[in-house]
């Protein structure tokens, strides 16, 4: 019995790798960030998923809310009707696109901004009966932030820099952004200059521009009231300090 879990565990997980390495070949989401507003002509956007596969493409749109922390955005489990998703569900055929069409319908004047994934997930398909066969579903998250028209605007600030390690255990740039505002902000709107200086006193600068940004760390929203620790690509010397400053462009 411990052989066959142990198998079991290993074909999930080799499961889960080939979603990661072959995604892009079974369709195509876009786009990945949808921005909207509680009331208005921003209260509704499009996702247009593509098929690039050989077969049908049966999908169903689902969506959650999320968790926000200091590490970063995540899906809850927690299901939300604050967003109409039509249609529901589609089946897609080779090479065709679907556009599904999100409205906000939840409430109007939130005191501040609401953030949901919406989950673009493969359904299986019925084999005929006597066949059995392992089935790779995929799944994409789009990360949907609903802008309050009575909050107060993003104010995002760096709260504290530091060098730490990164996955690979290289020391890198770190920084903390907190957003004293009631909406969500996103450190991708402005520009970073992180500035170290190593144990002699030598200073070097680096400006990463906003798309510098979005392609090294990513959008990098912050939510209402809320800091978000980011790691950058730069790597730093042994023993070397960093500060780290955000230009932002007024109102985001």
């Amino acid at each position: 019995m411990g052989l066959l879990r142990k198998w079991t565990a290993s074909l999930a997980v080799a499961g889960m790798l080939m979603v990661g390495a072959s995604a892009v070949e079974a369709m195509t989401v876009q786009p990945v960030v949808v921005d909207l507003r509680m009331s208005g002509r921003e209260m509704s956007a499009p996702i247009r998923v593509e098929n690039n596969g050989p077969n049908p493409l049966p999908v169903e749109i689902r969506v959650v809310e999320t968790d926000i922390s200091p590490e970063g955005v995540k899906a809850s489990d927690r299901k939300s009707e604050d967003l109409l998703v039509f249609p529901p569900q589609a089946i897609i055929p080779p090479g065709e696109t679907q556009v599904f069409r999100l409205q906000y319908v939840g409430e109007p004047s939130s005191e501040k901004s609401k953030h949901y994934y919406v989950e673009v997930a493969q359904l299986p398909v019925e084999l005929p009966e006597g066949q059995s066969a392992i089935q790779i579903l995929y799944n994409f998250q789009v990360m949907v932030n609903v802008a309050s028209i009575t909050a107060t605007p993003p104010k995002l600030t760096v709260e504290s820099a530091e060098v730490a390690k990164n996955g690979e255990g290289k020391p890198v740039a770190a920084f903390t952004v907190a957003n004293s505002g009631l909406n969500y902000g996103y450190i991708s709107s402005g520009s970073l200059k992180i500035t170290y200086k190593d144990t002699a006193g030598k200073e070097q600068s680096k400006t990463l521009s906003s798309t510098d940004i979005q392609q090294s760390i990513g959008f990098g929203m912050v939510g209402p009231g809320a800091s978000r620790r980011f790691l950058t690509p730069l790597e730093a010397a042994e023993g070397s300090t960093v500060k780290v400053t955000l230009t932002m462009p007024r109102g985001k």
